[in-house]
């Protein structure tokens, strides 16, 4: 039995529910890159990289393959860094609609 559409995109959103993962597709959005790359770009322990690196291949979010000595990650589609984009425009309106909010309530608390 195959699983629910809803189900399905709720595991995409927990994979990209760690800083780590989000932080590695981003840096990826700029071309393939080597895990030494990654390493050096994110301030956390090869150990936990691995294991964040080992979720987004398990998604299917990037592919993997070696160059040489090289480990090479790069984005499985173009669409994730879409995703990426979707998701800081979404960020954006949110926090413009708090900033805007507060901005309301300060003005209105200031009239009475």
């Amino acid at each position: 039995m195959s699983v629910p559409l809803y189900q399905a995109k709720a595991e995409l959103f927990r994979t990209l529910g760690h800083p780590v993962r989000i932080r590695v597709l981003e840096l990826l959005q700029d071309g393939p890159k080597p895990v030494r790359d990654l390493l050096a770009a994110i301030d956390v322990e090869a150990s936990n990289l691995s294991q964040q690196l080992a979720v987004l291949r398990r998604a299917g979010m990037v592919s993997t393959w070696r160059d040489g000595s090289l480990v090479m990650y790069a984005l499985s589609t173009p669409d994730v860094a879409d995703l990426l984009a979707a998701g800081r425009r979404i960020l954006g309106a949110v926090l413009t609609d708090r900033d805007g909010l507060l901005g309301e309530l300060r003005a209105d608390g200031s009239a009475r």
